[in-house]
């Protein structure tokens, strides 16, 4: 043999046994880091509306629609980036078939105001909007995407663009944490919430599951992204909890309910109470709105993080979003129901905030909700002014998730609000889940899309400027970039 043949034999090999290392990591999923021909969301949808012949029947599914920028307990789909003027985002999108996951990334140039092809850079092999990816970008203009997955039964991953503010290719970091002592793959996480800081690194809110306590909600830290510390429960209440956050300077704020342990009201579908935490410093300590400490995990139901029981009023808790306002105190959106079946007959059902006044908690309502999962963002305004865009109007789809997009204004802390511009109208589908990026350019401003809301659909993929006006991304594109499409009522 020569010694040509010799080093061509031995490359061979190494690149077969790297195949098939790749191909024990992901599983059934796919690296693609290909250019899609248009922007395509998922459309998802869970069961549980209610059996045949029951009053919440006729609406199929507990929620359902398009879901690329769900859950709630996703955050961010979209970061802002000054030095390049371009907000780059991502969302759980699908091919013609509408049948697979794809973790999409993309982004919108301020300058030109154009969008180009979104980058496939990974076929997740489910259909499971649960496991819609995440985005941050680090000091370096590094684009991470963090691809999460609805429980233990698949993997998770974490991949990073291969140059600054490039969604070309991306590749996959071979992350660890920290358990026992010992440095283990981290390759399982749900509910994933980033944040990055220059100083600090990353800091992640997610869920892991277990036997014993359910859906666990805690966080974890990282300077590099790579290197991740050791998993630190914030709860461990019954069977778990749902939490949804948001970050202003150095305060993460995280407000979550229980599933209580018990035959009626219990399980799951019968989330209650609004709880609040909050930390200065990346998650060293955590510290309730008025600043006392408080022993972590919590493990009684009636403790200092508690904002409002509302176990005792019998209603279901929602949590669709949390800001904080100009002097740093959060304020928690959220929706509150009888119970988790879809129609009117767990109605009424209320969206409302919840706003430390720097004394107390203050709560308000602010219109009727529709569906348990209208979810939607709360923002500061010029001066005093709250901004809201959800999905408060009825849709197409009466009582199915989403409906039409409006925007709505208070300038007294929630006390009264204005509806000040109705977004969509005369939809075919149903919209939900507006996010809001981190950190809100005025002409990226809140970013969803639409589906039906009762049957598979197509899913568009929109976002709205601080105006309240909205753009769809294009569908089907023949160049390598284009122009958001200004959304025309009755599509």
């Amino acid at each position: 043999m020569s010694l040509r043949t010799a080093f061509l034999l031995i490359g061979l090999i190494v690149a077969i046994s790297t195949t098939m290392a790749q191909s024990d990591i992901y599983g059934k999923a796919q690296l693609y880091n290909k250019p899609a021909d248009g922007y395509r969301g998922i459309w998802y949808h869970i069961t549980g509306a209610g059996q045949a012949g029951s009053p919440s029947a006729e609406y199929k599914y507990k929620y359902s629609g398009g879901l690329g920028t769900y859950p709630a307990n996703h955050y961010p789909f979209s970061v802002y980036a000054k030095a390049v003027n371009k907000t780059f985002f991502c969302y759980g999108g699908t091919d013609e078939t509408g049948k697979t996951l794809l973790h999409m990334v993309s982004y919108y140039d301020h300058k030109t105001g154009m969008v180009p092809r979104p980058t496939i850079v990974l076929d997740k092999a489910t259909n499971d909007a649960h496991d819609n990816p995440v985005i941050q970008i680090d000091k370096e203009g590094y684009i991470w995407i963090f691809s999460t997955s609805h429980g233990t039964g698949r993997p998770s991953f974490i991949h990073k663009s291969r140059l600054p503010y490039d969604i070309s290719e991306f590749v996959r970091v071979s992350a660890t944490k920290i358990v026992n002592g010992e440095k283990v793959p981290m390759d399982n996480f749900s509910y994933l919430q980033m944040y990055y800081s220059e100083e600090e690194g990353f800091t992640g809110l997610f869920t892991h599951y277990e036997k014993v306590g359910g859906r666990v909600i805690g966080w974890m830290t990282s300077k590099d992204g790579v290197e991740w510390s050791e998993w630190k429960d914030l709860s461990l209440l019954h069977q778990g909890q749902y939490q949804t956050s948001g970050n202003r300077g150095k305060r993460i704020g995280t407000s979550f309910n229980y599933h209580p342990s018990r035959k009626v009201r219990g399980g799951l579908d019968y989330r209650t109470n609004l709880y609040y935490l909050q930390s200065d410093d990346f998650g060293k300590t955590w510290i309730t709105a008025d600043g006392a400490t408080i022993e972590l995990p919590l493990t009684e139901v009636a403790n200092k993080a508690l904002v409002h029981d509302y176990d005792s009023e019998e209603r279901n808790v929602y949590i669709a979003d949390l800001n904080f306002d100009k002097k740093g105190r959060p304020i928690i959106l959220y929706i509150t129901s009888k119970g988790p079946l879809p129609g009117p007959g767990h109605g009424p059902r209320m969206w409302h905030t919840a706003w430390w006044s720097g004394k107390e908690w203050v709560i308000n309502d602010l219109a009727p909700a529709g569906n348990n999962y209208d979810a939607g963002s709360i923002y500061m305004g010029k001066g005093n002014r709250w901004v809201i865009i959800a999905p408060t109007a009825m849709g197409p789809q009466p009582y199915n998730t989403g409906g039409e997009m409006e925007m709505w204004v208070t300038k007294n802390q929630g006390k009264t609000w204005k509806k000040v511009k109705r977004l969509t109208e005369k939809s075919i589908y149903n919209h939900t889940y507006a996010r809001r990026p981190i950190p809100v350019h005025p002409d990226f401003y809140a970013f969803w899309a639409d589906g039906h809301g009762r049957q598979p659909s197509e899913s568009r993929l929109y976002f709205c400027d601080h105006k309240g006006n909205v753009y769809q991304l294009p569908q089907k594109m023949k160049g390598e970039f284009a122009k958001p499409i200004p959304y025309q009522p009755g599509k």
